[in-house]
């Protein structure tokens, strides 16, 4: 089958909840993101690398709206048909916020898995800064630094997880305060366990 350069999932998304280990993890993250994250009704927050929704679906009885952002058409179209089971307001953007800007602000704005996909860390913490308000939040989780083993094929890969330190580092740059870096997760595969942190702040 021939893959889209621009879409890294195509052919992937109808599949992709079925794995057990990936729901496990993304439930996980969610259950600690609501915990430190102190979600509202009249909040609107952005999901940045959506995906086929299995994060913003456990985030979004706690808020009002979630604006979910994806680069992949064939995630997109997955989110879509799972429109009606998402307990809150949902708006799916197909979008590279790393190559375009999006000129509005949100309450908070997470993330789960998706940041290593991402060349610049500095320039994406900046644009994340600018688009929330004062005291809008983060809560973002990825990989502990790796040995290149966690993904089969590691195209459109740009980091084998990050150094905890380091990707404190970048928020810290950008102008995020109250900022706390723990564990959220181990994904456990037949070769090996990686550890996932959570990244939280204002």
């Amino acid at each position: 089958m021939k893959v889209n350069p621009k879409d890294f999932f195509e052919g992937k998304a109808l599949d992709y909840d079925k794995e057990v280990a990936r729901r496990r993890n993304v439930s996980n993250i969610a259950q600690l993101m609501m915990k430190e994250a102190d979600y509202k009704q009249s909040m609107g927050i952005m999901d940045f690398g959506s995906g086929t929704g299995l994060l913003l679906s456990d985030i979004a009885p706690s808020v009002g709206k979630i604006t979910a952002l994806d680069i992949s058409k064939s995630m997109n179209e997955v989110l879509e048909s799972k429109r009606d089971r998402i307990k809150c307001e949902l708006e799916i953007m197909e979008m590279d916020l790393t190559k375009e800007n999006l000129e509005r602000q949100f309450d908070g704005i997470i993330s789960s898995m998706t940041i290593h996909h991402v060349k610049d860390i500095s320039a994406l913490f900046e644009k994340f800064y600018k688009m929330l308000p004062v005291n809008g939040t983060i809560a973002l989780a990825d990989l502990d630094t790796e040995d290149g083993s966690f993904h089969k094929v590691n195209r459109g890969v740009h980091h084998l997880g990050f150094d905890r330190d380091g990707f404190l580092g970048f928020a810290k740059k950008a102008g995020f305060k109250n900022l706390k870096i723990q564990t959220a997760s181990i994904i456990e595969k037949p070769y090996g366990k990686y550890p996932v942190f959570l990244l939280t702040g204002n």
